[in-house]
């Protein structure tokens, strides 16, 4: 899962494409706050951005690439922010 603040859809998006992973769930207008020093985002007067979030199901050999280009990302623009989130899928249908 990648949550990021939505002024990066359009790079999370480039960012799946580059790295071949085709399939995902896309969820907009996410509420949130960083864990460390994140502002919250909240689509109000006082927090006005909003965050999106990104579900993917990847096979195990992409998941360090794709951790290494989100904290690339993340780097670009600290005060914006990027997370990715890791789980193990034991099955799918």
């Amino acid at each position: 899962m990648i949550v990021f603040n939505q002024a990066f859809t359009s790079r999370v998006e480039f960012m799946l494409d580059e790295l071949g992973i085709r399939g995902f769930s896309f969820f907009e207008q996410v509420q949130g706050r960083g864990s460390k020093d994140g502002d919250p985002h909240r689509g109000t007067h006082t927090w006005p951005e909003m965050n999106s979030a990104v579900m993917t199901v990847v096979d195990d050999d992409k998941v360090d690439e794709l951790l290494l280009t989100v904290k690339k990302l993340d780097s670009r623009n600290k005060a914006i922010g990027v997370r990715a989130f890791v789980w193990n899928v034991e099955r799918t249908v």
